[in-house]
């Protein structure tokens, strides 16, 4: 598979989220050319605050492959990595993270800050954002466009 194909999994992730009604972000793992993990955001779902798609897909990677480290793993997700996700990325040690939709309001993987790639937390995870960019970022201005419509209050992803 390509990198697009994976992306339009973390998509299909996405969409699993949304109609379960959370924010519209779901994140692959990918190793060894293999879907080993997939998840989509579940903070409304269970109530934890934590439980963004790329967390929760690091994790069930981590428990699939029986260790901490996921090098030679690559990480999609359809948004760009805020400061925990970013930062949950750098120590797991995946080798790359491919992203659709920047973020400029807390963006850690390059729009607002670079924490995938900056050394100084232990190692750099080069990070690849605009991938399939426009589909991933219709689908959350569409969830947050709807939000505003009913006059609720916007929703961090």
């Amino acid at each position: 598979m390509n990198r697009e194909a994976y992306m339009r999994m973390a998509i299909a992730e996405a969409e699993r989220a949304q109609q379960a009604g959370d924010v519209p972000v779901g994140a692959i793992v990918v190793c060894g050319g293999e879907v080993i993990a997939q998840a989509g955001n579940e903070r409304e779902q269970t109530g934890d605050p934590t439980a963004h798609a790329e967390m929760l897909a690091l994790r069930r990677a981590a428990k699939r492959l029986g260790r901490r480290r996921l090098d030679g793993c690559t990480l999609y997700v359809t948004l760009e990595p805020c400061p925990m996700c970013a930062g949950a990325i750098v120590m797991s040690g995946v080798d790359a993270v491919y992203y659709g939709a920047y973020d400029s309001r807390c963006g850690c993987a390059g729009s607002r800050y670079a924490l995938t790639e900056d050394a100084a937390f232990g190692g750099a995870v080069p990070a690849h954002g605009g991938l399939l960019e426009a589909e991933c970022a219709s689908r959350l201005d569409a969830f947050f466009g709807a939000r505003r419509e009913r006059g609720e209050r916007s929703a961090e992803r």
